[in-house]
């Protein structure tokens, strides 16, 4: 099976590298891929939000299998092109993208199936803003309705901030959705969909805030471990039969029926699980980790999915211990990011690159979150070792990561 994996970051860098370690994919195409997908894929230029580029692409490569791994070229419709061309790919169509692509979308198909969410409002109009902002607090969720990559999320208790963050997605032409705090640790469970087949991975834990102890802005996320030693097996499966096969059976009676990875993000409070968002792709740091402990065939799995086999998928099998993975960031991000600096250490197994580049024969950065640096160990502590041992090995001028990925897991100091 010849694989095209669309995308540019760790999170695709995973995939490829998961992807090579199935003996039934026998090539692996990137596009546009980075500095590090070339040493295992051979690499095109595509414009990704294109169908028709992504396209014709697949059929110069003659690609089986299509994965596409980015939200933009999915909410976009890369996915219906390629189907609509006969050809396989792993991600939904535009329609059911909207669970990600529109959160107001995604609250709606969460009220018809019946799952538990925050409470919401959307905000359209700068007259109506303050009103409606009071009438949340003392903790202010403020949300772009759209993509925002990552990054259009302020959770705060000053009100004037939550005032500013909404006047600007405003300002761009965006609805805004407020939103009621949902108290409790966060988790991300990935689960393969295809209709009403749902095959969960395992759950991990990102880290969004830029600084140790989850201080400063939100970000693309700086780092994930998993499994969760504090999250009970059982609540993995009630999140499986009470959020994820509601919402999938609900798109499919609308006619939206989802085929791809379909990632729940939740927080786990003292009424149980309770969704704060859907996305319809791997998420990136969570994919880096949960796919460093994958042992059954990636690309079996994803083309099961594809195909709409899924239901004669065997059972996933998954390897001992754990993983963590540690972001390392440029200069001033998640701000306007230092690019071109030089990166020595990055081609070491367990680095995993993002933004990256060759110039001159030699690795720089071209992005705000330049490696993903994986980890593994017969534990998290030691999980966490190895990733911290591969990340001082690497050096980048003015880059920056956080210390305590998975540390308060690793102390016993998250509970439900």
């Amino acid at each position: 099976m010849r694989v095209l994996v669309v995308g540019s970051g760790a999170r695709e860098h995973a995939l490829l590298l998961a992807l090579s370690r199935d003996p039934g994919v026998t090539a692996l195409v990137a596009a546009p891929g980075n500095a590090g997908t070339a040493k295992i894929a051979e690499q095109h230029p595509v414009d990704a939000a294109s169908g028709d580029a992504v396209v014709a692409l697949a059929r110069e490569v003659a690609a089986d299998l299509v994965v596409v791994g980015p939200e933009v070229p999915l909410v976009a419709g890369v996915a219906d092109a390629l189907r609509a061309a006969g050809i396989a790919c792993f991600g939904p169509s535009a329609d059911a993208a909207r669970i990600e692509g529109s959160k107001a979308f995604a609250k709606d198909v969460m009220a018809a199936a019946g799952v538990r969410t925050a409470h919401s409002e959307v905000v359209d109009n700068p007259a109506k803003l303050d009103a409606a902002i009071d009438r949340f607090g003392p903790n202010w969720v403020v949300k772009d309705d759209g993509l925002a990559a990552g990054k259009g999320v302020v959770v705060t208790t000053d009100r004037a901030e939550a005032r500013a963050h909404a006047a600007e997605i405003l300002e761009h032409g965006h609805p805004v959705l407020l939103e009621s705090f949902l108290d409790g640790p966060e988790v991300s469970l990935f689960c393969l969909v295809d209709g009403e087949t749902v095959v969960p991975l395992l759950p991990a834990q990102d880290h969004k805030r830029v600084g140790d102890g989850d201080t400063g802005p939100n970000t693309g996320g700086m780092g994930a471990y998993t499994p969760l030693p504090w999250l009970p097996a059982e609540t993995v499966t009630a999140i499986v039969e009470d959020v994820v096969k509601p919402v999938a059976a609900e798109m499919v009676k609308r006619g939206s029926g989802f085929s791809g990875l379909l990632y729940a993000g939740l927080a786990i409070g003292k009424d149980g699980p309770a969704v704060v968002e859907f996305n319809c792709r791997f998420g990136d740091p969570e994919t880096q980790a949960v796919l460093a402990l994958l042992e059954s065939p990636l690309g079996a799995a994803l083309n099961a999915t594809a195909t709409g086999t899924l239901a004669d998928l065997p059972p996933l099998q998954w390897r001992d211990g754990a993983a963590v993975t540690v972001v390392l960031a440029a200069e001033n991000y998640p701000g306007t990011p230092r690019t071109g600096d030089k990166i020595t250490g990055a081609e070491a197994d367990g680095v995993l690159h993002a933004g990256t580049a060759i110039k001159d024969g030699v690795v720089v950065s071209a992005g705000g979150r330049v490696l993903s640096v994986v980890g593994t160990g017969a534990d998290l502590a030691g999980a966490r070792a190895d990733a911290y041992a591969k990340l001082d090995a690497v050096k980048l001028p003015g880059g920056h990561f956080r210390t305590d990925i998975g540390l308060a897991a690793e102390e016993g100091r998250i509970s439900i």
